[in-house]
Parts: C-alpha cells; structure tokens; sequence
C-alpha cells in the first residue's frame, strides 16, 4: 500500500517528491552527505546501500540521499524499504526520467547539508572504514577534497584505477602538483567540502557522458588544498556489463561530442596558462586520442572518415591557445599520432594502434642512453618512439635467503625510481614493495627476500619498478627461460611473461 500511496504524491516544480519527509529540525546534523542516482539498480541496490548503513563512521553522521530517476524494476520498493529503517536516509523519486545522471546528482547536492559531500554509484559500494577515513583527513587538514585508493572488481580480477591519487599519503598539497590529477575524474572515493561545490555554484551539466568529468574538473580548479590517501574507500563494479550505466550505451562519437562541450567550458574559465594545460590535456591527449582511436570499433569499422572528422572538430579547439597542445602529451606515441594526423597519414596512423595492440614485445633502441620503441612500418622520421622509462635484465641469482635482479635502466626519470613492487596480476590489492639500489649510470639492483615472498599466497605476480611515485615499469627479459627456486615448501618460479618481462610465479610444493 505504501507504493501506491507514494505514487500519488504530488512532485514538486522541479519535478521531485522526497518519499516520507523527516523533519529537518528532528535531525541531528551530520558531517557527510553521501549522494547516490539510482535507475534499475535493484541487482546490485542492497549491497550498495547496506556499504553505507555498516560505514564505521556511524550511520548519525551520515546524510544518504538517493534519487531514483523513474527506475521500473524493484528499484523504488528496496528504497521505500530503507527510508522506512533509517532516519538519515532521505528518498527522492524524480517525476520523469531524465536519461543522465547529472540532474539526479545536482537534487542530491541541492538537499545536501552536511559539511562534507561524496558521491557512490547505485551498483558500487564502498570499503567499511572508507568514508571514516576521509572524514578525519578532511578534519585534521582543513583542505577542501581528499582522494582514496579505487578498486576496480571484474570477474577476472581487482584493479586500481588512477594510482596517481592513491600511491602515497599526502597532505595539503594543491592539486596542480599532482600531474595526472584531472585523469580518471568518476564520482568515486572522493570527498569533497560542501562549501566548495555550493558558494561556486558547480553542478553536473545535463549530458549523457562526460558530466562528472567536468564537474569534478570545476571542483578541482577551485581547490587550493588538496590530500590523497593510500586506504582503499570505493570498490567500482565492473563484473558485468550492467544497463544502469548510461555511458555502456554511448558511443564513442557521442562522447566526443559531450567531450567538445567539456573542452569548450574549460575554454571559457580563462584559467592561468599552466592550469589550462593540464586540464586541456587531459581532454586532448587522454580523451580524444589515447580513448578516441584505441576503441575495437575503430580497428573495425569502414568508416574511419567519421573518427578523423571528429578528431579534427577537436583539433580546431586548440587554434587560439598560446602554446604547442602536443608538446603537454605524457606519451610520445600520441605525440606520433597527432604529427601523422596533421600530414593526413591515415594509413600510417591505424597501421601504429593496430600494431601497438597486436605487437606485445616491441624492439627498443638505445641511444645516448635514451630508449625508442621501434616502429619499423613508418619513415624514418616517426619510426623511434621516444618511451620515458625502459629496464632490461642483465643477471640473476639466488642464495639460500634471497633471489636478487642486477638490471639497466634508461631513461629521463631514474634519479625517482625508488623501489620494486611485486603485486598479484589478479588482486592489485595483494602488493609489496622492496628497495631498489641504482647508481647514476642506471645500473640497479632488486633483492627478494625468500622468507618474505614466502608471506604471499599462490598466484603469478608482476614485478615492476616504481617511478615517479605512481609510474611503473616492468624488467624486460632479453631471453626466454625459467628459473625455479625452492625455499621451505613453496616453488618460486621466475619466468618470461607475454609481454617479453620477469614475472614470479609462486606455488606450494606437495
């Protein structure tokens, strides 16, 4: 009876009814709003919700506010059933469907009134500890947004997304320190001070895609301090391909459209040239070639013509900047690829994605101790690819207690590389880290002690070289083999992955 009570509600002129209103004065104030959009969510619904009800923070300091944009599965029964239980917990049903979650998002910033704000998709849920931890960053540092550690679940395994904002603790910092701040921007392991979004007036823009990339861009322009957090606060729900998430069902000419939009309202910011670029090339580099061309669909497709329009509507966007936009590009390949563009070199340029797709172990030159993937197919001009980092194994060996790695490294960031990390190719959770030594004329050296390899569980593990604080590299082995080494009742072996590099295998001996 209570769905057909609700039903008859009367929305309001923004077209919403908040199910069972509380009283706002019968409230304790809380210090999060947690704010979720839902639409046909019910498989998943319960588990997100009941991640935030079991938050150690204390379901009293929490404001959870969900709005149900016209869902017709069981969506709205399972939210009736909360608001119910939970006082703290504020239901909106939208009269229409809007067809994007960014009006959804901007109802729930609208009620929100706790201090601090974050955002948790109807199919993701969060860690235990995870909104307690950003909680108490945010009050000890004063700053206005503070990032954590995102973990992507697939079937196949676990993933960190954006490890440039969860590989090491930091504390107020601004944001245009960080490099690679503006990539990967989701509503996802991030809190953000209310006063920020409200006093500037920052909403998600009602698009298909790329909303929240421009919202959480208009919110980082506007932090002056900012922390990050190695503690994992977001599992993101990649299990299977779910119809909740509007953007599965966008094209890729669709989102460059939406991408048009976001580059050309960063435009009219006017913000300081240094700002400018890293926002920008975020759109540019990462958006519109590296997202752009490296789609299945445009390997596939006849119609090629349509990705080389949209790309040169993008291109056009950058004719009145005052500098060089590929001169800001992280990877020199795409600085290839942009070159081969402007000379109309098509072929070229689907010949260098489809062989950088296929191609798994590239040759690599050095020269005054630089290294450049080979390209072989292009002129002599494009063929060597600058790459930033290259390591190749020179020796290995092992004693009773350890397996040490002597290797070379080039390239123009070895005076950052600080350590070794192994960790699980199935569980980015499972890691752990060991010092490196390297002298000034890139000669390293990486010792593993057996007793606490001994520590992990079986699996195959990656072993790379941390760089730059988040960069990683992986040891190139220049010969096929396998190494075993036993040590107590485990097997380590030592092996050449796919890709031409060390890898560890780690098994129980019977």
């Amino acid at each position: 009876m209570g769905w057909i009570w609700n039903q008859k509600q009367q929305h309001n002129a923004k077209g919403y009814h908040i199910v069972d209103q509380k009283l706002t004065d019968e409230l304790k104030p809380t210090v999060v709003s947690v704010i979720t959009p839902v639409y046909n969510a019910e498989k998943y619904l319960r588990k997100t919700i009941d991640s935030v009800v079991n938050q150690s923070l204390g379901m009293d300091q929490i404001e959870y506010i969900l709005i149900d944009d016209c869902s017709t599965d069981s969506s709205r029964e399972i939210l009736l059933e909360y608001s119910a239980k939970f006082a703290n917990i504020k239901v909106v049903f939208l009269k229409r469907n809007t067809g994007t979650p960014g009006q959804p998002r901007n109802i729930g910033i609208e009620l929100s009134q706790s201090k601090y704000m974050t955002f948790l998709d109807a199919d993701d849920w969060l860690e235990p500890n995870g909104l307690k931890t950003l909680v108490t960053i945010l009050s000890e540092t004063g700053d206005d947004y503070a990032v954590g550690k995102t973990i992507q679940v697939q079937s196949k395994g676990m993933s960190i997304v954006g490890e440039h904002e969860s590989c090491m603790e930091r504390r107020s910092v601004s944001p245009f320190s960080i490099p690679h701040i503006f990539h990967h921007l989701g509503p996802r392991a991030r809190m953000i001070k209310t006063s920020i979004i409200k006093d500037n007036q920052i909403l998600f823009p009602e698009m298909k895609f790329a909303e929240d990339k421009q919202f959480f861009m208009d919110v980082l322009t506007h932090c002056h301090t900012i922390s990050t957090t190695e503690h994992p606060i977001y599992y993101l729900n990649r299990i299977d391909n779910q119809d909740t998430r509007l953007s599965n069902r966008t094209n890729i000419i669709q989102k460059t459209n939406c991408n048009l939009n976001v580059i050309n309202h960063i435009l009219k910011k006017n913000l300081d040239v240094e700002k400018q670029k890293m926002v920008l090339n975020r759109l540019y580099e990462f958006d519109s070639i590296t997202r752009f061309f490296n789609t299945p669909h445009f390997q596939k497709t006849k119609l090629k013509r349509v990705y080389y329009y949209k790309f040169n509507q993008v291109l056009k966007t950058t004719k009145n900047l005052n500098y060089e936009v590929s001169e800001e590009f992280f990877q020199p390949i795409n600085k290839v690829v942009y070159n081969l563009f402007s000379k109309k070199k098509y072929k070229d340029l689907e010949h260098l994605f489809a062989w950088d797709k296929q191609e798994k172990i590239k040759d690599i030159l050095i020269k005054d101790n630089l290294p450049y993937m080979i390209a072989p197919f292009l002129e002599d001009n494009d063929k060597y690819i600058r790459i930033p980092m290259h390591s190749v194994l020179e020796e290995e060996y092992a004693d009773e207690d350890q397996y040490t790695l002597t290797f070379k490294v080039f390239g123009d960031h070895q005076d950052t590389l600080t350590h070794g990390l192994i960790r699980d190719t199935k569980n980015a959770l499972l890691e752990s880290s060991y010092p490196v030594s390297l002298d000034k004329s890139g000669n390293g050296t990486l010792t593993l002690d057996f007793e606490l390899l001994n520590q992990l569980p079986s699996s195959n593990y990656s072993i790379f070289l941390r760089f730059n604080d988040y960069l990683k590299i992986n040891i190139r082995k220049p010969t096929q083999s396998k190494t075993k080494y036993h040590y107590k009742n485990r097997e380590f072996t030592f092996y050449d992955t796919v890709y031409g590099n060390v890898g560890l295998k780690i098994s129980s001996v019977e």
